[in-house]
């Protein structure tokens, strides 16, 4: 492949079409995982007297397409910038590098939605690109290069390197994924019985709940909170009954749907449990996936919006907590400050568990009088579990050994003193 463009068109058209022929050997080098191949086409690159901002222009489509390939394998992109994060980690990265690289990321996957239709992308979608900042802050491609170099104080030839290697790690790092939300490029499947009655109808609900749960955790009154997050949680309930018995009148409804969470470090193990617990007391089912730092949650859409929510608050309040209970030094005057917050958290999970399932089913008592909504749950239930099965049919559990029991007992006695509150939503589909 020619390095340049012939002596008789140097034209600016013929340089984009020979940097574009470049960087499309690039990334066919790693559609192929042709290693020698990849190295030799960058080389290549590097090596090239053409413009410097076509070659710019061709690597910024480059990574975007090698961000559509990892879309196409249902990775979004607040997921994709935490696994890059946990890669460089692994990779012991610097953290100077790890923060330019994830700002190419997001720079590359705002350019690839200009691809996109507006009526393809889902707000879910918006919120995560808008949660990453990943905007077209720069005026023209051919200028992104260069604009960013200075943004970042790195010369031209690192950020190409970097663009090399984020391509590589997009599409030979990332298995692919169970489908979990839309990805753009395809139309926004219609919902079955949603009327635009049923969603304002939803929304005040939502409203009301959120109102209840800021209140409960910014006053500084336990028994406040706690009758506070408890009238939360009986809306909660009474929400996801209600759809559950309108679901049922209208003879069918939509059926479970997928969403992943991330589970940040540090002690990805409790909170992954915590997870998993809020899911099953609102009627959904979480696995987590430890390499990643993603768990994913089967349920229907008003029970996966309320176990974001609970999950997103008692996270908060669990952190929260745990840094204030301070560990103590045993008789050996040992102080073991890991392994305390990490008992601490799994205790917390365990015993929040148990309060909610009690809540749940005061709730669904409350509401089976007179209605036949003990089979309408049990048909719910049955339909959730399906789907998990279908999805995760080779899933595995596991346990964990608790190594301090000063950080459990702690654990144990701040999740009686949680609020059951959330602030807000994790970014919705």
């Amino acid at each position: 492949m020619p390095a340049t463009p012939p002596a008789d068109a140097p034209t600016a058209d013929a340089h984009r079409r020979y940097a574009d022929r470049m960087l499309a050997e690039v990334t066919g080098a790693l559609a192929y995982r042709d290693h020698r191949r990849f190295r030799k086409a960058c080389d290549d690159v590097y090596a090239s007297t053409l413009d410097p901002g076509a070659i710019g222009a061709a690597a910024l489509h480059a990574i975007g397409l090698s961000v559509q390939h990892a879309w196409d394998l249902h990775w979004q992109p607040v997921e994709l910038d935490h696994a890059l994060r946990r890669f460089a980690a692994r990779v012991k990265a610097p953290s100077a590098t790890t923060s330019w690289m994830a700002r190419l990321l997001s720079d590359a996957s705002a350019a690839r939605m200009r691809a996109h239709a507006p009526e393809t992308v889902t707000a879910r979608w918006h919120l995560q690109l808008e949660a990453l900042e990943a905007t077209v802050w720069w005026a023209a491609d051919t200028d992104h290069l260069a604009e960013f170099g200075q943004r970042h104080g790195l010369e031209r030839l690192k950020v190409l390197g970097g663009a090399f290697e984020l391509m590589r790690w997009l599409h030979h790092e990332l298995p692919p994924m169970e489908k979990a939300g839309h990805a753009p490029g395809t139309p926004i499947p219609p919902r079955r019985g949603t009327s635009r009655a049923t969603r304002e109808a939803d929304q005040r609900m939502l409203d009301r709940i959120r109102a209840l749960l800021a209140k409960a955790e910014s006053t500084g009154f336990p028994e406040e909170a706690e009758a506070f997050s408890a009238k939360a949680q009986q809306l909660m309930a009474r929400h996801s009954i209600d759809h559950a018995l309108l679901d049922a009148t209208a003879g069918g409804g939509d059926g479970p749907d997928t969403r992943r969470i991330v589970i940040a470090n540090p002690y990805e193990g409790p909170k992954a449990m915590l997870l998993q617990v809020v899911a099953k007391a609102n009627g959904c089912r979480a696995v987590n996936f430890k390499e990643f730092g993603l768990s994913t949650m089967v349920g229907f859409e008003p029970d996966l919006d309320a176990v974001e929510l609970l999950y997103t608050s008692l996270l908060v309040q669990a952190v929260r907590a745990m840094t204030a209970a301070n560990p103590r030094q045993d008789r050996y005057g040992r102080n073991d400050v890991r392994s305390f917050r990490q008992a601490f958290l799994s205790a917390y999970a365990q015993r929040i568990g148990e309060r909610l399932s009690e809540a749940t089913h005061e709730a669904q008592a409350a509401a089976a009088a007179g209605t036949d909504l003990v089979p309408v749950l049990a048909a719910r239930t049955e339909a959730v579990t399906a789907a998990f099965d279908d999805l995760f049919p080779n899933r595995v559990s596991n346990t964990s050994r608790i190594g301090n029991m000063a950080g459990w007992a702690a654990g144990q006695a701040a999740a009686d003193r949680a609020d059951l509150a959330a602030r807000a939503p994790l970014p919705r589909t």
